[in-house]
């Protein structure tokens, strides 16, 4: 049985090493017919995997290795098989590029220069290339050239590379937005797209030595941003038809992929944890957290579903959108926890920038992976698609529960100060201060379970886990809902009684019937009660997101 191949990017180690690989060199008959592309995917969607791929067959270098597509579906094409190792290629990734200051990154792309000359040495000594250019390589080898000359040094290489082999290059860019996001979260926004616009505006606009550009990325940047004046550049997102196959695993695959690890009664546990990307309109599992699964689940046959795409880097933007939001995206938020749609209009082009604002945070979640398109719009008078809108919702379980935990945790950091005051003000009898603040906490918590007193009573119980609670103990005549003791017997004993009002309007009197029922009932009378020097009872009444607060009357 072939080992899975969890966290390998380069193709000819995934092929050397005879891992289990599922087969895309199909996407190479899709950019045979490119000049300039632009593939956007998720995070860990098998993007630098396939520009590996692309390096190793159309590498004039890399002809000792042809090899490696032996059996697979591309050389059945045999006029695609035509095309393999007939080219100088540049392949570059920018996914280091994450300092915090725009000095560092220009430093960061003068090394990665620097490497492309340490791949292709034979240009400095090439009889077809001339001084001036030998020279300039060998700045950019010494890290000494000037920011002009790196701003164009893809495109002065891609001349060398031309020269010296008589053939046009092939220019491979992998996770060309990384600099820009970094540059976004470290507010440098304007220079990081400058000096971008700079680099692809010579290598993709200007260059005649260029065969084609492919790049890979995370979001769709405007071409205003970064790619100005690139009118025959083809962009291909999430929404766009066409490879849609060849990133991520079809239905098909992951079927293959369970029988031949003999999983394949387990596959409605993968589809509904990692199923529910939809490319175009072919539905995508998530392909490095299926792998996980299988690998796991052969290791431990009881091993179960884990979210392990939220093990990796960049999901701590749900909890920062959580945390900066209004009531409303919460609102919206707790509906698609709730596995409901919301409907927006998506923008497939976007800047970092444009993350600011909460109607292309929607555009963001789902040209990333964290949200799905349910349905198409459409005018109910003339029945047509409305362009760029739909309705939305999560994809699968494994999303749900980064959702799940970025509500969580922003929850347990919002009230760690909050339900402090709260307790202070209920054991000190300040009814209106505990008041505002139980409303408060209530209006930042998450309600999307039923609108129920159970929920409401632990809640209440969540809240005050810092002390000791009682819960639904026999005291008095009755048993009461919430018992929170203090930590020494000279403090205050509060005792709650939950109410769930049907209607807002009968928030008070539902509060009053509960802090009538701690009387009746004598819950301020119970042995667990009589040890401390104090003892106070409220009756709290909910009603969805607000509440009220009524003490007991000696």
């Amino acid at each position: 049985m072939k080992f899975l191949p969890i966290g390998i990017e380069n193709f000819k180690e995934m092929i050397d090493k005879d891992a289990y690989y599922i087969d895309k060199t199909e996407f190479i008959s899709n950019v045979i017919n490119e000049k300039f592309a632009l593939y956007t995917r998720p995070r860990r969607f098998g993007k630098t995997l396939n520009m590996s791929m692309l390096y190793y067959f159309f590498s004039i270098k890399e002809k000792n290795n042809a090899y490696l597509f032996n059996g697979l579906k591309i050389t059945e094409n045999k006029e695609i098989m035509k095309y393999q190792n007939q080219y100088p290629v540049i392949f570059i990734t920018l996914k280091d590029m994450k300092a915090t200051k725009f000095e560092e990154q220009k430093k960061q792309f003068a090394d990665i220069v620097k490497n492309i000359i340490l791949q292709n040495t034979e240009l400095l000594t090439s009889q077809y290339v001339d001084e001036a250019d030998q020279k300039i390589l060998n700045d950019f080898r010494f890290l000494r050239a000037e920011e002009i000359q790196i701003r164009n040094s893809l495109k002065t290489i891609s001349r060398c590379l031309e020269k010296h082999y008589g053939k046009k290059t092939i220019l491979l860019i992998d996770e060309y937005d990384v600099p820009l996001q970094s540059a976004y979260e470290n507010h440098y926004d304007d220079e990081m797209a400058d000096f971008l616009r700079g680099i692809f505006s010579a290598v993709l606009k200007t260059n005649d030595s260029l065969e084609k550009g492919i790049l890979t990325g995370c979001l769709r940047i405007s071409k205003e941003s970064i790619f100005t004046g690139l009118n025959n550049f083809n962009m291909y997102s999430i929404l766009d038809y066409g490879n849609e196959r060849s990133f991520g695993f079809t239905e098909e695959e992951v079927k293959q992929l369970l029988l031949d690890y003999e999983l394949l009664n387990h596959f409605d546990e993968v589809k509904e944890w990692y199923d529910g990307y939809l490319f175009g309109e072919t539905e995508i599992y998530n392909p490095w957290s299926t792998l996980q699964y299988v690998h796991r689940k052969k290791l431990n046959s009881s091993s179960r579903a884990l979210s392990f795409w939220a093990n990796t880097s960049g999901n701590d933007i749900i909890y920062q959108y959580i945390k900066d939001s209004d009531v409303t995206m919460k609102e919206e938020f707790e509906k698609l926890i709730q596995g409901k749609s919301i409907r927006k209009k998506i923008r497939p082009e976007l800047t970092y920038r444009d993350m600011d604002d909460i109607d292309n945070i929607y555009s963001f979640l789902l040209l990333t992976g964290y949200l799905k398109v349910k349905d198409r719009v459409y005018d109910e008078k003339t029945k047509e698609v409305i362009e760029d809108i739909y309705d939305l919702i999560i994809p699968n379980k494994e999303v749900y529960e980064i959702y799940n935990q970025s509500f969580m945790n922003y929850f347990r950091t919002y009230t760690k100060d909050r339900k402090k005051e709260l307790y202070h003000k209920l054991m000190d009898g300040e009814v209106h201060e505990a008041n505002l603040i139980l409303n408060d906490i209530l209006k930042n918590s998450i309600s999307y379970y039923d609108n129920y007193e159970s929920f409401y009573h632990g809640f209440m119980v969540g809240l005050f886990t810092e002390y000791e609670v009682k819960s639904n103990k026999e005291s008095g005549d009755g048993r009461f809902d919430v018992m929170i003791l203090p930590r020494t017997i000279l403090d205050t004993a509060i005792i709650v009684e939950c109410k769930h009002s049907k209607e807002l309007r009968d928030l008070v009197k539902d509060s009053e019937e509960g802090a009538k029922q701690i009387i009746e009932k004598r819950y301020l009378e119970s042995e667990a009660v009589e040890i401390y020097s104090n003892a106070v009872g409220y009756g709290i009444s909910f009603y969805k997101k607000q509440c009220c607060i009524t003490k007991t009357q000696a």
